[in-house]
């Protein structure tokens, strides 16, 4: 019996690489940066799981096919919507001061922008960090550390705005829990809520947890702000000591 050999799959080119669609006449001009746009508000509205292909379609008053024609899945639609999302801050990335002045920006302009979208921390893996304006964004920010003294070299720079980037997003997450797991969850997360509430209340009351009675009742209570603001701090100071050495 002899095996008869599939010819390789054919590889579609990125949509980055593909030309914007064309404008057929009586239609609504279908460009990505207003496919972009129609999706990025509807995720931030009602969360990324209510971001589709048909949403979109029906948000932009187009026939869902005419959109497939030149976004082919959800994940180029997604796609689109972390290429918007890095253009806005490249759009406010103005940066200027020394280093720590710069890395204070970079953390500072991240949390807002995640903050304002929520939806850009499910959305992770190396196609989304080659979107076009990640790309420029990385790019001017790396121009504006690589000038000051200690991070000539580009992979220290690139580390250190890694980690400065993780630890805003991180702080979102945490941030913003509430209202994320409610979107996804509904209702389910409010009973959930409700339930753990009363748990931790009486886990707080048996005397096995003295150092967390003591967070809980601290009397010093900082905004989110004050906490974020703090938290990068030390972290700054991390790279100020090892740059000594």
């Amino acid at each position: 019996m002899s095996l008869r050999l599939l010819p390789p799959a054919k590889k579609v080119p990125m949509i980055w690489e593909r030309p914007e669609p064309a404008h057929e006449p009586g239609t609504v001009p279908l460009r990505r940066e207003a496919i972009a746009r129609a999706a990025v508000s509807r995720a931030d509205k009602k969360g990324l799981g209510a971001v589709s292909l048909r949403t979109v379609a029906a948000a932009l008053k187009v026939d869902s096919k005419r959109l497939r024609g030149s976004v082919f899945s959800k994940e180029e639609l997604h796609e689109l919507m972390v290429d918007a999302f890095y253009r806005e801050l490249v759009a406010d990335s103005l940066y200027a001061g020394d280093w720590r002045q710069i890395l204070r920006e970079v953390a500072q302009q991240f949390r807002r922008a995640v903050h304002k979208h929520l939806w850009f921390t499910d959305l992770e893996g190396p196609r989304f960090s080659m979107v076009p304006h990640a790309l420029v964004y990385t790019e001017v920010s790396l121009a504006a550390l690589t000038d000051e003294p200690g991070f000539e070299d580009i992979g220290i720079a690139m580390r250190t705005l890694q980690n400065v980037g993780a630890y805003a997003g991180g702080a979102v997450q945490g941030e913003s829990a509430e209202v994320r797991y409610g979107r996804r969850f509904g209702k389910a997360w409010m009973e959930l809520r409700d339930t753990v509430g009363p748990y931790y209340q009486r886990m707080l009351e048996s005397g096995r947890f003295p150092r967390t009675v003591q967070v809980v009742e601290d009397p010093v209570e900082m905004s989110l702000d004050a906490v974020f603001d703090q938290g990068l701090e030390f972290m700054l100071d991390g790279i100020a000591a090892k740059l000594s050495h």
